[in-house]
C-alpha cells in the first residue's frame, strides 16, 4: 500500500492506513479546528500488567495531532504537512479495554510550528491522558514527493 497523501486523507479521513489501520484508530469528524477519533481497545494494546501501554496514547497523538495540523494547514491554504517534534503525554488512569475517544484542539497555530492538544477519554467522559503536541510545518515537494 502506498503512503496516504493529504489529499487522499482529506477526501476520505475515515479510512485509515499504515499504523493507524493497525492500531484501529478511526476517524469519525475532522475540520480546521481538530478531529474526533474512537479506538476499540484490547488485548493488543496492552503491556504485559494488562493495561493499555502508554505508547499507546503517545502514538495516537501524534497521528491525530499531525492530521489536524495538516488540515488546518489546507485549510488556511498555506498547504504542506506538519510532523511532529515533541509530544508530552500524561496519563491519567488506565484502561484495559472499551472504546475510547480522542479529540484534538489547537493552543497554537503558526506559520512554522503548531501546538495541539489531544485528550481520551473513556465511554463515560472520564479522561484517561492529555497530551500536548507540537509539529512542525513543512513543504511538500511539488512532485507529491515520488
Amino acid at each position: 500500500m502506498s503512503e496516504q497523501t493529504v489529499d487522499d486523507f482529506l477526501n476520505n479521513p475515515a479510512a485509515s492506513v499504515g499504523f493507524d489501520a493497525q492500531i484501529g484508530q478511526q476517524i469519525t469528524s475532522v475540520d480546521a479546528d481538530g478531529l474526533t477519533a474512537t479506538l476499540e481497545l484490547s488485548g493488543r494494546h496492552h503491556q504485559p500488567f494488562g493495561i493499555v501501554h502508554g505508547g499507546v496514547y503517545c502514538a495516537v497523538a501524534e497521528s491525530a495531532a499531525s492530521m489536524s495540523g495538516a488540515v488546518w494547514l489546507h485549510h488556511t491554504g498555506i498547504g504542506g504537512t506538519a510532523v511532529g517534534v515533541n509530544n508530552n503525554t500524561d496519563f491519567l488512569r488506565s484502561v484495559s479495554e472499551g472504546t475510547i475517544t480522542v479529540r484534538t484542539s489547537p493552543i497554537h497555530r503558526g506559520r512554522r510550528q503548531q501546538l495541539w492538544a489531544v485528550d481520551f477519554t473513556d465511554a463515560d467522559g472520564r479522561p484517561l491522558a492529555h497530551s500536548q503536541v507540537r509539529l512542525q510545518n513543512i513543504e511538500l515537494p511539488a512532485d507529491g514527493g515520488e
